[in-house]
């Protein structure tokens, strides 16, 4: 799991959202960052997670959050997934896992049995000076945005 901890400087990162834009993280100073990484586009586990924020999507805005997703998917699977779930917020397509990596979220994981290497479902929150807020580990997917708020 991630090495970082609360009040660890949040790893500097530049990658591609779902339509080819280049996202820093520096585009986010001076406003409070929610950067969540999930497994894969359009399963339900993620879509449960990212509709959730989508449809808390006024209360993050009231409270100066911006919302930055995260997968190893393709530019296109990530388009197709914030479009078909009308989601207001960018998604990066991290293909090469360059963020996933920086953010310590790749490793080992069990499902049914048997073991592989992917993406641990994991939320940072960054505040407006780029800081780590807070890292919630065990987020519950259908609940994601009161883990937050």
């Amino acid at each position: 799991m991630t090495s970082l901890q609360i009040g660890d400087s949040a790893p500097q990162f530049t990658g591609k959202d779902q339509d080819g834009k280049i996202i820093n993280l520096t585009d986010f100073k001076g406003k409070k960052l929610v950067l969540f990484f999930y497994p894969k586009a359009s399963t339900p586990g993620c879509t449960a997670e990212a509709c959730n924020l989508r449809d808390n999507w006024g209360k993050f805005q009231e409270q100066g959050y911006e919302i930055l997703g995260v997968s190893a998917d393709s530019e296109k699977r990530q388009q197709n997934f914030k479009n078909k779930y009308d989601m207001p917020f960018s998604l990066l397509a991290d293909e090469e896992k360059d963020v996933i990596n920086a953010y310590g979220v790749w490793g080992p994981k069990k499902f049914m049995g048997k073991e592989y290497d992917g993406i641990h479902r994991t939320t940072f929150v960054i505040d407006e000076n780029g800081m780590i807020e807070d890292i919630i580990g065990k987020v519950k997917t259908k609940e994601h945005a009161a883990q937050i708020l």
